[in-house]
């Protein structure tokens, strides 16, 4: 049986990504300064208000970190539980086998 050659993305789907990233980043920038200066609000309130959105995204991101390592180190706890009790099991079974 013939093996199934492993597919790759060409030069041009890697471009066409990496493009398409760069297009949707440099709307993205467009739009944040069309609205900043097109805002309701003075410059000064303006900054607060960017500078308070920017600091609750960072304690989110922050938390969310804090929130996924406690789930990966309870994860990491209860597999390594389970491979010592794999390991009990096993040496019990070993030792029914030969007394």
């Amino acid at each position: 049986m013939p093996e199934k050659p492993i597919e790759t993305m060409d030069e041009d789907e890697q471009g066409e990504g990496v493009s398409t990233i760069a297009w949707f980043l440099t709307g993205a920038a467009i739009g944040v300064t069309v609205a900043v200066l097109f805002a309701p609000k003075s410059g000064r309130d303006t900054r607060r208000y960017l500078s308070d959105k920017t600091e609750h995204g960072r304690q989110a991101v922050a938390q969310t970190g804090s929130d996924i390592l406690d789930a990966g180190r309870d994860v990491f706890e209860r597999g390594r539980k389970l491979v010592e009790d794999a390991a009990e099991l096993f040496e019990r079974g070993r030792k029914l086998v030969r007394g």
